[in-house]
């Protein structure tokens, strides 16, 4: 990482590396992997699927008619490719545990339980995007967390690539509120920043468009969220998050896991949510 992209981290709360993984080494293993879980997958369900066979380009091929035969399937597919030993190696590559420690200053590092994955998000398929929210709040593991997000298939601007809202990690953590502009969501998807249209509307709106390899840092206080898919394919994408165990605020509060695990946030920062969730 240069000066200049450590300043503008810094700055921005958030910053692009191009080509930081090796794609044919730590990428392409796992595309692979997909493509090979997509076929058993349909197999499994006795459906029968005409494929091309394997590049880099056609990874999922046959996922857009799978989950057209049974949306539930892609549910099933989403579990397991978050089992594929090439995404374990890549969520863990040296290189980035070092990237993180080198920015944070620190000499021991985490990834948190359940703060990891692979999103797929389906074109025009809204319910499951991710909302504006900030890191920390649904991973509040230490507050100088990085979010280290990578694509799988090269993110067109259709595709509703990640928008960042640059600088609003200086504003500290937000005041939240569950049930109210996601009230028809369901479990931490109901959770959103407190009068959100007015707090978005204060920062710029970056959406970097981005190709297998490159990696987005985003600090942990960022507040960003999906982009609208409306292309005519799923955008698949790594996500991981490394915290620092050193850091006093995750100490406090314990280095608690993941949302997802069933941390309750709102006991967690009770002074961060609109009581009674107005």
């Amino acid at each position: 990482m240069s000066d200049q992209d450590r300043a503008f981290f810094a700055e921005n709360g958030y910053v692009l590396l191009p080509g930081f993984y090796d794609v044919e080494a730590d990428i392409n293993p796992i595309l692979r992997d997909i493509h090979t879980i997509i076929g058993l997958t349909a197999t499994r369900h006795g459906v029968t699927l005409e494929r091309v066979p394997y590049s880099p380009e056609t990874f999922d091929s046959g996922y857009d008619r799978l989950i057209a035969h049974d949306r539930a399937i892609g549910g099933e597919i989403y579990d397991l490719v978050k089992q594929i030993p090439a995404f374990l190696r890549l969520i863990s590559h040296p290189r980035a545990d070092a990237l993180f420690r080198d920015i944070r200053g620190t000499d021991i590092s985490g990834i948190g339980a359940a703060s990891y994955g692979i999103r797929i998000d389906n074109p025009m398929e809204d319910k499951f995007r991710s909302h504006w929210h900030q890191e920390f709040l649904f991973q509040p593991q230490s507050l100088d967390g990085i979010v280290f997000w990578t694509p799988l298939a090269e993110v067109t601007e259709d595709m509703g690539p990640v928008i960042v809202l640059p600088k609003s990690h200086k504003d500290g953590l937000c005041i939240y509120s569950r049930g109210t502009t996601y009230a028809d969501k369901q479990g931490a998807y109901q959770i959103g920043i407190h009068d959100e249209d007015k707090v978005v509307a204060r920062y710029e709106h970056i959406a970097p468009l981005t190709r297998p390899g490159d990696l987005l840092l985003m600090d942990f206080l960022t507040i960003h969220g999906s982009g609208w898919n409306r292309s005519g394919r799923a955008r698949w994408s790594v996500q991981n998050r490394f915290f620092n165990y050193a850091d006093p605020v995750g100490m406090k509060v314990g280095w608690k896991a993941s949302i997802t695990t069933g941390t309750d946030v709102e006991s967690v920062f009770p002074d961060n949510f609109v009581k009674g969730g107005a």
